[in-house]
């Protein structure tokens, strides 16, 4: 009795660390959007909040029945339409994906250098990467407008280097956003690299190098393979929260082309057209649910791979 309690007890509390996760994807994303979602089927209106066609749970399927047939698809027609939507969701595309390809070149040496270090040097060198996450996001951000403005350290530097012969115009630039986020955003990289190269078994390198491999060709054909899953975790780290990304692009870069967080931003706040900036979300959702499904294939074609060796 004693056992079969004791075994009752083990498994609701593994199933209650089991539903934690669940819980909090239920109340932190799923009803945040399912509100959001319903916002974009509603009508502009000059109220409080700025839209109509709302779900009166009091009224039980009456209110039910009203809100469905409320439902209005002009949102959607009006962001598939308009270029002005277009064109910020097809920058931060841009963005997003040259950044990213920036971050994979200098984040992939980095974390292999560090896995290549001796095995007590490797925390402090970690500790050194992740150092820029003691400072506030927002202060570090404006440290780059000092650095890239006309008299700022980036152009004395260059200017007195002889690489420059005149301050050059750094922010309000695509250049600005792209340093930016590839200053913020490497941690993001480095950490999933780093994770799975230091679990790499080194005596593969030293195989092949007895079997004559030269180390570029033991790189390209050991080390990259086996990195794989490493760099699809950085790629999604970056990739994804970079698509909506708004604090540097709206600090650093121009107005010619806004992303999608600037966009968003502005029909919340300034245009007040909430059921467009939800309409606006869903899609960016709808969006990034791509790379995201392509990432979950391949962690499970990784571990049906283990299970069938």
């Amino acid at each position: 009795m004693t056992a079969a309690s004791e075994f009752i007890k083990k498994s609701r509390s593994a199933g209650a660390v089991l539903l934690a996760p669940y819980l909090w994807l239920l109340v932190f994303f799923l009803a945040p959007f399912v509100i959001v979602l319903k916002i974009s089927f509603s009508q502009t209106a000059l109220a409080q909040p700025p839209y109509s066609s709302v779900f009166d749970l009091a009224a039980g399927w009456r209110g039910l029945i009203a809100f469905l047939s409320g439902l209005s698809f002009d949102s959607y027609h009006l962001i598939a339409s308009d270029t002005i939507y277009l064109l910020s969701y097809l920058k931060s595309l841009e963005v997003a994906g040259v950044s990213t390809a920036i971050l994979l070149l200098i984040g992939y040496p980095v974390a292999y250098g560090i896995a290549r270090f001796p095995r007590r040097w490797q925390p402090v060198l970690v500790m050194l990467v992740i150092l820029p996450f003691w400072t506030s996001f927002l202060i570090r951000v404006y440290a780059w407008i000092n650095i890239l403005q006309r008299d700022g350290i980036l152009n004395g530097v260059l200017v007195k280097l002889g690489i420059l012969h005149a301050p050059a115009a750094w922010l309000a630039s695509d250049t600005a956003i792209y340093i930016g986020i590839v200053y913020s955003y490497l941690p993001f990289m480095v950490l999933p690299l780093y994770a799975t190269l230091e679990k790499m078994d080194h005596s593969l390198l030293e195989a092949a190098a007895d079997l004559g491999c030269t180390r570029m060709r033991a790189f390209w054909l050991i080390t990259a393979p086996l990195s794989v899953p490493g760099i699809a975790a950085g790629v999604l780290l970056c990739f994804i929260p970079i698509v909506g990304e708004f604090v540097i692009p709206d600090l650093l870069g121009g107005s010619a082309t806004p992303m999608i967080g600037q966009t968003l931003w502005t029909e919340f706040f300034s245009n007040r057209d909430w059921p467009v900036a939800s309409a606006l979300a869903v899609a960016l959702l709808c969006l990034l649910i791509v790379p995201m499904t392509f990432y979950e294939r391949l962690q499970r074609r990784e571990l049906e791979g283990r299970g069938n060796a």
